[in-house]
């Protein structure tokens, strides 16, 4: 009998189970979100003191998930240049995965899918604003497994408007992800390195021949 999990419930316990995903401890595995960042212009910092200013007036009320991708998530990309060729950005797509011996199935939707063509570039899960991001790993990664990359690097964000964390997942044999630290708005400026992190993600693969 087949079991159907909703994303949003899956744990890490359930993904090394019945995916095998295992978390290196390889600092070197994951280094884009510190090495060769990009410095900002004065522009783009002005933009992001826009949002902490927004997120701040938001933080008044219960913060929806819907509202974190408008209000945080939309300007990052943009900044980011993500909504531009090559890459496009959609949303709420379903996804669907089964672990190997198949009686096991994970459904949910993606939040925001960054491709470049068929490449998922970045993969973006937003929560509520009194949630830690950290929830929200397993549901990015397990989304990041249906990406269709092959040898190629995945990577994901999970936010919730003030913290966010980065993944990266390399499927092979056996599924490894990486993690960065969490970074925290308002925090030694952690909402410039988020950008700068973006950045450099989008130009690491903007730079991949696709085969």
């Amino acid at each position: 009998m087949v079991n159907t999990i909703a994303a949003e419930k899956i744990t890490l316990y359930d993904l090394e189970q019945q995916f095998k995903l295992q978390q290196t401890e390889d600092e070197s595995f994951f280094s884009e979100w510190q090495e060769n960042l990009p410095e900002l212009t004065d522009i783009e910092k002005q933009r992001l003191a826009r949002v902490e200013a927004i997120v701040a007036n938001l933080e008044r009320r219960s913060v929806l998930e819907n509202t974190v991708k408008l209000a945080v998530v939309a300007p990052l990309l943009d900044l980011s240049g993500l909504f531009l060729p090559p890459f496009y950005v959609s949303t709420e797509d379903s996804v669907e995965i089964a672990a190997t011996d198949e009686d096991i199935i994970v459904r949910g939707r993606i939040d925001v899918l960054v491709l470049k063509e068929q490449l998922w570039v970045l993969v973006i899960e937003s929560k509520r604003a009194e949630f830690s991001p950290k929830v929200g790993i397993p549901q990015v990664l397990s989304y990041m497994l249906a990406a269709p990359n092959g040898n190629r690097s995945c990577y994901g964000l999970v936010t919730n408007g003030t913290d966010f964390i980065f993944v990266k997942l390399l499927c092979q044999d056996v599924p490894i992800y990486g993690r960065s630290r969490q970074f925290v708005l308002g925090q030694n400026h952690d909402l410039h390195r988020v950008l700068q992190v973006i950045k450099r993600l989008a130009e690491i693969v903007g730079q991949e021949k696709l085969d």
